[in-house]
């Protein structure tokens, strides 16, 4: 029986969720707030808060941000469409919102995405490392990207070119650069010393904030970072955004294993996983 009353009860959760969504779909220009969308589906404020974050995985508020993004988004590829056009179909006050909104889930102005990075200027080396020869760039704000270079450097450079393809690029080795190569050969007391500009998504960004936290030499899992999200069902999302690193070795995702103990995947291949894994291990008991 209490199975029965528990999944009548989540059928008229998921349809009172699904209504609000089309709610907020239908409305998002009018950017509707807690209260109205609540009320929309005869909720609480507080009680509809709870719930559709627990069902959506984001805050309405938040859901309502990816919408305003995403139509935004596709307005700035219109060339012709200006940002304050933009931001009044949006339905937002005024530019300086629709900048704000850019800036907190996509890490870059609007400028900058409707340009592809055609203010940017981006600076970027080769050099060595014990883990083989990497490719790092970096903006004015930090360090924006770090790989390995798997095949030829013009073809490293062409999957840089890819995340702002146009953006200014000289390459160079500047001093951001020869500190962020230092940690291969040193400890990690101070990493907070490089500066990082990462574009992500807010739970990208919190994903990756973790792995920072992480110490050289010790180990975490997927369900322990989504724990520390508060959100132990998103080992997946968790796994996701660890794949999605934009910048190898300094973002430490090397770091996060497999709850039964496995070393599990890497973007950059296992082997190379386990010798930095045993490395760090090496070098933190010297």
């Amino acid at each position: 029986m209490h199975t029965v009353i528990s999944s009548t009860q989540d059928s008229i959760n998921y349809q009172r969720i699904a209504a609000a969504i089309d709610y907020i779909q239908a409305n998002f220009k009018l950017q509707p707030d807690l209260n109205e969308v609540a009320e929309s589906v005869n909720l609480s404020p507080f009680h509809f808060q709870r719930l559709f974050s627990e069902w959506a995985g984001v805050s309405p508020k938040k859901f309502l941000q990816y919408l305003s993004l995403d139509f935004a988004k596709s307005m700035l590829k219109a060339q012709q469409a200006t940002l304050f056009d933009v931001a009044l179909e949006t339905g937002l006050s005024g530019t300086s919102r629709l900048h704000d909104l850019f800036l907190n889930i996509e890490g870059m102005t609007p400028g900058e995405y409707k340009n592809g990075g055609e203010q940017l200027r981006i600076q970027y080396s080769f050099a060595e490392s014990i883990f083989g020869k990497i490719i790092i760039a970096s903006t004015d704000k930090g360090i924006c990207y770090l790989a390995f270079v798997e095949d030829t450097e013009e073809y490293a450079f062409q999957l840089l070119l890819k995340k702002f393809p146009n953006a200014q690029y000289i390459q160079g080795t500047p001093l951001i650069h020869q500190q962020a190569l230092q940690l291969f050969a040193k400890d990690w007391s101070h990493p907070e010393e490089i500066k990082l500009h990462l574009k992500g998504s807010p739970f990208q960004l919190k994903v990756w904030e973790a792995l920072l936290k992480i110490p050289a030499g010790k180990l975490s899992t997927y369900g322990t970072i989504a724990s520390e999200l508060n959100n132990s069902k998103a080992c997946r999302a968790v796994g996701s955004a660890i794949g999605k690193n934009p910048i190898a070795f300094l973002i430490p995702c090397h770091r996060v294993i497999q709850s039964t103990g496995i070393f599990g995947g890497y973007h950059w291949g296992p082997t190379r996983k386990t010798a930095m894994i045993g490395w760090e291990a090496a070098l933190s008991v010297t």
